[in-house]
């Protein structure tokens, strides 16, 4: 993936805008990629767009609307992972020689409420077996009974998260939060309260990937989906099977996107990786490598996890400070690396990154690895 430079980025914020479609907050997306690439919506070969909730062909939409249409259009759904999928699809079509320069972006307005998908039969969400927040609160419970974890673990990820959000312009929630505000919001589905969820949303992401280019570069990415076994597999809830010894999606992901890259955990500088729930980005922490099973309580009491610490974990804000619009979540985390990579995250920026991960999981049962270098 050496090979595969970012040129151009672009984003629609993060939140709700009433009025505003979804093919509007694409528009405004792809044209400040392209703008930044210095090319037009027809200097592109391909376009890929990452979408969940989009409809029949949202990607259509958005470049006609730029009259951009005649090239192959992909639209691309994996749940939370769409934009991902997308972005892996474009830089293998350059890798491969298929394409010199590609256009990648994700759009979603959400519905308002707590994120649905059809994914799962309708006795499933009837019976409360929807991921959020049941699921999400179930595996928050696991986490916290085999790794000693407690809600004030949980409660620092959402201080940390919001603390960095104040300083994204693209961020939803733009304020502070206490780890007592947290823990005093209200209670969804234990042990998570409403400020440890993240708010499904709206808003739009896109990158110009080019086989011509200085500056960042996409070194890994990789897509990888469950295997069998999960006893709280998103993929299908409460299985019952033991998953000992099951190698979660997320790992499998990353252990190829570092293979791909060369690097290993240890050669990162900055991540954005899922925080749906607060759990889910402590669960995180071991399935990529940042630290063992158990170390994320280390990670946060040293301060390592900050900006302006060892290792800043989601320096945007993530999800907690972003909200969650799915198709677009992945690529937006893309454009902040790119921009900690550049030296162009004002008061975020994380001093002298280089190398930066981004990860997004859907459903459980489709993680992305993202790796960028410089």
């Amino acid at each position: 993936m050496s090979g595969v430079a970012i040129t151009g980025v672009g984003m629609h914020p993060f939140g709700r805008f009433e009025g505003t479609t979804a093919t509007e907050m694409g528009v405004t997306a792809v044209r400040a990629a392209l703008a930044e690439a210095g090319i037009g919506p027809r200097d592109v070969e391909a376009a890929y767009c990452g979408t969940a909730y989009g409809g029949v062909a949202s990607g259509h939409r958005v470049l006609s609307a730029l009259a951009g249409t005649g090239i192959p259009i992909y639209d691309v759904e994996a749940g939370c992972a769409s934009g991902g999928a997308a972005l892996q699809l474009g830089a293998a079509a350059i890798a491969a020689g298929r394409h010199d320069r590609v256009l990648v972006f994700g759009i979603e307005k959400m519905p308002k409420g707590v994120i649905r998908s059809s994914f799962f039969a309708p006795w499933q969400e009837s019976a409360g077996l929807n991921p959020a927040p049941a699921y999400f609160a179930l595996r928050a419970q696991r986490l916290l009974a085999e790794t000693g974890l407690t809600e004030d673990h949980l409660a620092a990820v959402v201080v940390k998260n919001r603390r960095h959000g104040v300083a994204n312009p693209d961020a939803m929630f733009r304020k502070e939060v206490t780890a007592e505000e947290v823990r005093s919001s209200r209670r969804v589905c234990p042990p998570l309260t409403l400020f440890m969820l993240c708010s499904p949303n709206e808003g739009a992401a896109a990158v110009v990937l080019s086989r011509h280019g200085d500056g960042v570069r996409v070194a890994g990415v990789s897509l990888r989906s469950h295997l069998p076994g999960n006893v709280l597999g998103e993929e299908s809830p409460l299985c019952g099977t033991d998953d000992t010894g099951v190698t979660p999606p997320t790992t499998l992901a990353a252990q190829d996107a570092y293979a791909q890259a060369g690097v290993g955990p240890e050669d990162l500088d900055v991540v954005e990786c899922q925080d749906t729930d607060a759990a889910r980005e402590l669960l995180a922490w071991p399935e990529l490598g940042l630290c063992e099973k158990g170390g994320q309580a280390r990670l946060l009491a040293d301060g390592d996890v900050v900006v302006g610490g060892r290792l800043p974990v989601n320096p945007s804000g993530g999800l907690l400070s972003k909200g969650e619009p799915l198709g677009a979540s992945a690529l937006g985390q893309v454009v902040e690396l790119v921009r900690q990579l550049r030296g162009e995250a004002g008061a975020r920026q994380v001093d002298g990154a280089r190398i930066g991960l981004a990860h997004v999981i859907g459903r459980g049962a489709n993680a992305c690895v993202t790796i960028l270098t410089r």
